[in-house]
């Protein structure tokens, strides 16, 4: 009788917030539709600080032939939430959670504190100006799954555009109203793949797309992104250098290394090197980047000037084979996001212990609608089952430029205090694009203080940097991230003189 009962109670309160949804016209339309996003709302989230705009989160399910369902977690915007845009960001990893992370540490309403007990309201959160959508990607990543362990297997960006459109286009059936809004990406890290990735496959799937399938893209906005593998490589070598972080001779001889394997210079004035010189190479560059992963050891790369969490675990530095013929800086650098893991940092920098506390509690998970399936390993902020990555692309540099003569709005930036994914990076990234400067490099402003500087080019692309700011922007600079993107939303020039600001 027990369960008979509270069986019957949850219809009974599915109904009541069904009712409720109807007539607060909250963005949810009626019929098993609204039914659905009623359930979601989430209503009695432990720790939760007293708000008055809504929250929903819950599972997608994908196709009908799958067994795949990613996890959403959805706020409205605190005011006039029918009349602002809807923004989806994304996270990266591969394999980590842009709830884990976007959601509870950076630029959500509810950060995560005192190791996961509680929630604190975030005045500079970005549903200040938008409604925002967090989403697991791809299966595997916090409380995404599929019933299928074949799918693990065969994750990569191509899988993962995929499954977020169909995300997208089931997510809009369980809130229609929010169909007809300006809809934008945005992301940090190796979104800098997922966000121009699913921006392609939305604006082509989208030429061909029936009225119910259509999604209104606008644009996208991506920060500390990986884009470009050869001078993502080069500006993070750079980057360590002039932070004095490395040796000159270091950075001479990974220079040397990076010159080497990408062929823009070749070894020995252009003779041909002996299988025995060419293994010789091979295990110098190998010591030689270890040396640059050993520099960081003691610092926070992706926040070069705050401090480490001193209640995680000890760093791990990586080792890399000094006698494998494929070792090349390529898999170096690729393989550093997997091996090198520190923990993120800002103002706290233990942020990410308390998320990983917090969403592991049956209480929080409850109140999410998570984990569902009662999944057999622990929520992660970073998936420890994904561990093949089938495709990556050198570059999404073609994507970009294709998408700026498209007309979307495309805006990068990037915080300079992060070591990972510099602005040296981004800046070298950009260049490689020889677009024509529209607006030279110049300063921008929040308020009274210089908030970085930034630099527009002929077909909408901008590129701003966050002054102090590391590799989650929202962590260090969370005034000038909020007024970073409202001006992207808006599509005006960030603030040439110090003034009020947003």
């Amino acid at each position: 009788m027990a369960n008979s009962y509270s069986f019957t109670r949850r219809q009974l309160l599915r109904l009541f917030l069904l009712l409720l949804a109807v007539h607060s016209g909250d963005g949810i339309a009626s019929g098993e539709e609204a039914a659905e996003a009623a359930a979601d709302r989430v209503t009695d989230l432990p720790g939760q600080p007293p708000v008055k705009f809504q929250h929903y989160s819950g599972y997608v399910k994908l196709r009908p032939n799958q067994s795949k369902a990613l996890f959403y977690w959805f706020f409205q915007a605190q005011h006039h939430a029918s009349r602002k845009p809807l923004v989806l960001w994304l996270n990266g990893g591969p394999g980590c959670s842009s709830i884990a992370f976007g959601a509870a540490q950076e630029l959500g309403p509810f950060l995560v504190a005192e190791n996961g007990t509680r929630l604190v309201f975030n005045k500079h959160s970005w549903n200040k100006v938008a409604n925002m959508l967090f989403l697991e990607s791809p299966v595997g990543v916090g409380f995404s799954y599929t019933n299928d362990s074949n799918d693990i297997q065969k994750l990569g960006d191509r899988v993962t555009a995929d499954d977020s459109h169909a995300f997208l286009i089931n997510w809009f059936k369980r809130f229609p109203a929010f169909k007809s809004h300006d809809f934008y990406l945005a992301g940090e890290s190796y979104a800098g793949h997922y966000v121009p990735q699913l921006a392609e496959l939305i604006y082509e799937r989208n030429k061909a797309a029936p009225r119910s399938a259509y999604i209104n893209l606008k644009g996208f906005m991506i920060g500390n992104a990986v884009i470009n593998d050869e001078t993502d490589a080069m500006g993070m070598v750079d980057f360590a250098w002039n932070h004095g972080i490395i040796s000159d001779q270091l950075h001479r001889n990974v220079k040397q290394c990076f010159a080497d394997e990408y062929g823009r210079h070749k070894s020995h004035h252009g003779r041909q090197s002996s299988s025995y010189t060419i293994e010789a190479e091979m295990m110098n560059c190998s010591n030689h980047l270890n040396g640059f992963a050993q520099a960081y050891t003691a610092i926070d790369i992706y926040s070069i000037y705050t401090p480490l969490c001193q209640i995680t675990t000890s760093i791990i530095t990586p080792k890399f084979a000094t006698n494998h013929h494929n070792f090349n800086v390529r898999t170096f650098f690729k393989d550093l996001w997997r091996h090198y893991k520190l923990p993120s940092s800002g103002y706290d920098p233990c942020t990410e212990t308390y998320a990983k506390a917090y969403f592991n509690r049956p209480d929080v998970q409850k109140s999410l609608h998570a984990n569902l399936t009662k999944l057999p390993y622990p929520y992660d902020t970073c998936s420890s089952m994904i561990v093949k990555w089938n495709d990556t692309q050198d570059t999404v540099l073609p994507i970009i430029g294709k998408l700026i003569k498209a007309g979307l709005r495309i805006w990068i930036y990037s915080g300079d205090t992060d070591g990972r994914v510099p602005v040296t990076s981004t800046r070298y990234s950009v260049n490689s694009m020889g677009l024509d400067v529209e607006e030279e490099w110049r300063a921008w402003f929040h308020k009274a203080q210089v908030a970085g500087w930034v630099e527009t080019y002929r077909g909408g692309l901008v590129l701003a940097t966050v002054r102090g700011a590391g590799h989650q922007v929202p962590v260090l600079a969370p005034h000038q991230s909020l007024s970073l993107f409202a001006h992207f939303l808006s599509a005006t020039q960030l603030p040439s003189s110090p003034s009020s600001g947003i």
